[in-house]
């Protein structure tokens, strides 16, 4: 039996439902990352790896980029985003996290 890392059936559900209620963030950052647009490398949005669903993802880079929301800067939140980051990195994944204003606020809107 193949242990599979990346889109896990069991998520699929849940990949769907965040790529439908993206935050503007997440939205704008996607229309700046959708089609090859930077470097000519394909990222994904809501992309699972392991149990963990990412914001986006560009598999031949082997990198993860996260938005941050408010909710991501209480101390539960916290703890749970660094065991997160671990499993990631632990696979080989490089995690970049930007907060939500710094995409709203530096991306040129499409």
């Amino acid at each position: 039996m193949v242990n599979r890392l990346h889109n896990v059936p069991q998520l699929k559900e849940r990949r769907r439902q965040k790529r439908n209620s993206l935050t503007p963030a997440e939205a704008l950052l996607w229309k700046n990352l959708q089609r090859s647009q930077v470097g000519g490398r394909k990222f994904r949005r809501q992309h699972s790896v392991g149990p963990y669903v990412v914001d986006f993802c560009c598999p031949a880079c082997r990198l993860a980029v996260e938005l941050d929301g408010q909710g991501h800067f209480d101390s539960t939140r916290s703890e749970y985003d660094v065991k997160r980051m671990r499993f990631l990195e632990e696979n080989g994944i490089r995690v970049v996290r930007f907060e939500n204003r710094q995409v709203l606020n530096r991306l040129k809107k499409c």
